[in-house]
């Protein structure tokens, strides 16, 4: 199953239980929607920015430097 773009709706590909290629409005359907940042990224990153700054601040809560910027 896949998820793209085609006719210019955003549908749900897979193959029916005759082996052929079927398709549906993702909006029918309960498959996520795909990730804009892993799109952009094309795989070269295996954390988002917002959940770096995150852990960051945790980290920086855990060792008690509230102030470090």
């Amino acid at each position: 199953m896949s998820r793209k773009q085609n006719w210019g709706e955003d549908r749900v590909m897979y193959f029916d239980a005759h082996k052929r290629l079927r398709s549906v409005l993702a909006s029918w359907t309960d498959v996520p929607e795909p990730d804009l940042f892993a799109q952009a990224s094309g795989g070269h990153s295996w954390f988002r920015t917002d959940d770096l700054l995150r852990l960051r601040a945790l980290v920086d809560d855990l060792l008690g430097a509230h102030d470090v910027k």
